[in-house]
């Protein structure tokens, strides 16, 4: 990867950020790509994503009960489609489905199916293997828009998919720890105004990238005209997809849900050292062996959606999870009285720790929603003399 790198830049000059981290985490023609090569999540990979800490966001059910109050504020349609972005192991989508199968008698006749959109060939066969066992078979075609089908034990169909846009019409869509893995554009502001952050090869070590300035104004750059920080990070990237979702929320009633790490607008340099090993590893060195992330920066995706659909959040992760019953569901003993020994009554609490801990996860972790603007509009009321039934109150949005 870093060959491929300074031979790039050597016959093109310097690449931004966004190219750096688009070739770093999924080049696929080089077969080196971090996405593309590696399974790099759980305790034998480099990172442990929160589904993957524990057991407490599935066996409390809250994201599952989430998506089933929002297909509820949608009218229950006959089909709830539970869309999935970069869904690492299978994990979440695997309990929020447990979730289904323990919540059967609200959905009623309700069709349930999973799409999971996914690029990482490493990833879908682990996903695949998790969530069907043998039941999946790959596509014919590599350009067939479902490159993997299969059936979970319930029978529930599960489809894989590349491209968001070639998921179907109304969706449950969540996209957790998914935004920050996506590449952005940094851009500094200096005496002669913004100038876009580059990665170029170290003229004393021929070996070894560092970050420059773009000497002139790129057309990134140029269109940073009321931004008050000194240093931004844009993930142009992740403003296609989220308005790809607002344009589903506002055609056919769909709802999304982003987790992941973020800011409302307020921080600035935050284009980390991934994890190697579990260890912080530097974003510039042996690239293609660690992860490389950007806090989400929520003010844009805002922006990006548009007045056209219902923005709610971020709100943080210990403030999303107390509203969904996260406390009175331990201070009920409904998990811990079903613990076995005390190891693991032990590790559930340090668990609920770890993720609602205003000095760990509880604080840095951020939830946002995208719904349509009727899952908030005010109901109805008679005028004048005119007897007219109310119109019923649209169910609150859990966790917000």
């Amino acid at each position: 990867m870093l060959r491929h790198l300074t031979s790039k830049i050597k016959a093109t000059g310097p690449i931004t950020v966004a190219e750096y981290m688009r070739e770093v985490l999924t080049n696929p023609v080089t077969s080196q790509g971090y996405y593309v090569r590696n399974n790099m999540l759980g305790p034998d990979g480099d990172f442990i994503t929160s589904p993957e800490i524990s057991q407490i966001f599935g066996e409390l059910q809250l994201i599952g009960v989430w998506i089933i109050s929002e297909w509820m504020g949608a009218g229950r349609p006959r089909q709830l489609q539970l869309v999935e972005l970069g869904p690492g192991k299978g994990s979440l989508a695997a309990d929020v489905l447990r979730v289904f199968g323990q919540l059967r008698s609200v959905l009623a006749d309700a069709s349930v199916s999973l799409h999971l959109v996914e690029v990482s060939p490493v990833l879908s066969r682990i996903q695949a293997q998790n969530l069907t066992g043998d039941r999946s078979l790959e596509a014919d075609a590599e350009d067939q828009p479902v490159y993997r089908r299969g059936e979970t034990a319930a029978g529930l169909p599960v489809s894989w998919y590349r491209c968001l846009d070639d998921v179907p019409s109304f969706s449950i869509f969540v996209a957790h720890e998914f935004f920050d893995a996506l590449p952005v554009h940094k851009f500094q502001r200096t005496q002669k105004g913004w100038r876009e952050v580059m990665v170029d090869i170290d003229p004393e070590k021929l070996d070894q990238l560092r970050f420059v300035l773009a000497p002139a104004p790129t057309p990134a750059s140029s269109a940073l005209v009321d931004e008050r920080r000194s240093h931004v990070e844009v993930c142009t990237e992740g403003g296609v997809i989220v308005q790809q979702l607002a344009r589903r929320v506002v055609e056919d009633g769909s709802a999304a849900l982003i987790a992941d790490y973020g800011h409302d607008g307020t921080k600035m340099d935050t284009f980390r050292q991934g994890f190697k090993g579990h260890q912080l590893h530097d974003v510039l060195s042996s690239p293609g062996s660690a992860d490389l992330t950007a806090d989400v920066d929520f003010s844009y995706l805002r922006r990006m959606a548009g007045g056209g659909v219902a923005c709610l959040g971020p709100v943080s992760q210990r403030t999303f999870l107390k509203n969904m019953g996260i406390d009175s569901r331990l201070q009920l003993q409904v998990l811990l009285r079903n613990c076995g020994d005390a190891s693991t009554r032990k590790q559930l609490i340090s668990s609920y720790d770890l993720l609602t801990n205003a000095a760990k996860m509880g604080e840095r972790f951020h939830f946002f929603s995208l719904l349509h603007l009727s899952r908030l509009a005010k109901p109805r009321t008679a005028e004048g003399l005119k007897l007219e039934k109310k119109s019923p109150a649209p169910l609150p949005v859990a966790g917000f």
